[in-house]
């Protein structure tokens, strides 16, 4: 039988990501899918990767890091403040957040997520202490905090044209998160041992069966304690800076949803990629240097609704760590205006795809309605083992 086709956006697609997504597409299970423009290598499904599936979910179809998020806070405040109140917003990032692999507070944070069912799942039930040391916290590789400039040229989401200031940052579930991919993975893998190459990763659990409802309710409980994670930081730097905030925006990736496409009820994976149904808001970034962009969904149903989540890389960290040199990044980073208060040489600036490239390969998907440039950047410090 015939396995369904799919679409990619964009053209700078390593053709190994090619081989993952056609490997994903050709599974039993599989409905439809698509390819963003940001496509890059991951495990199992390749990140950038959109998949639908019947009565099935694919732990590495949604990702190691588990809803992978990305949120902003648009202060009432002109991005002057980048200038005149610098130590202070330097400060505010500095003390209220942790990067890196194992990262915690000695003082535990607060958020109601700890009060929700942790007892779904052998692995949430075992993890809840750990998760809650590490709650609002970043871990490491791509993740990050940073203040920038947000500018809307009309006026939009309620605000009117202008530049504001504007606090973005970008982590998930860290070490529970990645353990429950772990632990179901290994099961799905187990109850699969048909599958073989690329196709070994991509094994799946039946979401009627007990592993695959075990699952999703850890994958449910994820997206709530990466959001609490986002929502902790973000409250703590507002509260630390004393600005009045005009919005938040947030959304993730990596994770799967219960939707209908084609006339039928399906399970889609977005693997590092942005849901982006008619009129929903989102956030795309580039890299540490590079403009990102708030976006509306258009609804493409090619697509499944979904929109790049990033730039995406185009080189591998040891790749980037080979080419790049700390002094021509920071010359870079210097005439970008932009000050770096910690990051791997992995995370430079040309490891990742030209993000206008990105968005111009993608304008049926998502129109972008602001442009966000970093200014005050931390990421996890050189030499942390990425979690995603």
């Amino acid at each position: 039988m015939a396995h369904p086709t799919y679409k990619t956006w964009g053209t700078d697609i390593d053709p190994e990501a090619t081989a993952q997504m056609e490997a994903a597409i050709s599974l039993p299970i599989a409905v439809a899918g698509a390819l963003m423009p940001d496509a890059h290598v991951g495990y199992g499904l390749p990140i950038g990767g959109v998949l639908a599936t019947e009565d099935a979910v694919i732990p590495y179809g949604v990702g190691v890091d588990i809803a992978c998020r990305m949120m902003m806070t648009i202060f009432d405040t002109p991005p002057t403040a980048l200038q005149t109140e610098h130590d202070q917003l330097r400060t505010a990032i500095q003390k209220n957040t942790r990067f890196g692999v194992g990262a915690e507070w000695k003082d535990r944070k607060y958020h109601e997520v700890m009060d929700e069912d942790w007892d779904v799942s052998p692995i949430t039930r075992e993890y809840k202490d750990k998760a809650h040391r590490q709650l609002g916290t970043s871990g490491s590789g791509n993740h990050f905090v940073e203040f920038g400039e947000v500018e809307f040229e009309d006026d939009e989401l309620g605000l009117s044209a202008g530049s504001y200031l504007a606090l973005l940052s970008h982590s998930g579930s860290r070490g529970t998160g990645a353990a429950v991919a772990d632990y179901y993975t290994k099961i799905a893998k187990k109850l699969h041992p048909e599958l073989i190459g690329q196709a070994r990763n991509l094994a799946w659990l039946d979401t009627n069966g007990e592993e695959g409802k075990e699952y999703w309710a850890a994958m449910e409980l994820m997206g709530k304690y990466a959001s609490a994670n986002h929502h902790l930081i973000h409250e703590s730097i507002v509260e630390f800076l004393s600005h009045p905030v005009l919005k938040q925006i947030e959304n993730h990736h990596n994770f799967a949803w219960r939707e209908k496409h084609q006339g039928r009820n399906v399970i889609v994976h977005r693997k590092g990629a942005t849901p982006a149904g008619k009129g929903v808001v989102g956030i795309i970034p580039g890299s540490m240097a590079t403009l990102g962009y708030i976006v509306e969904g258009l609804g493409n149903p090619v697509s499944l609704n979904s929109t790049s989540h990033g730039a995406g890389r185009r080189m591998s960290r040891k790749a980037a760590m080979k080419n790049f040199t700390w002094y021509e990044t920071k010359e870079f980073l210097h005439k970008q205006g932009v000050e770096l208060l910690s990051a791997g040489l992995d995370e430079a600036p040309w490891a990742y795809k030209n993000i206008n490239d990105v968005m111009n390969a993608q304008r049926d998907l998502a129109k972008p309605i602001a442009k966000f440039m970093p200014r005050l950047v931390k990421m996890a410090p050189a030499g942390e083992r990425p979690e995603d």
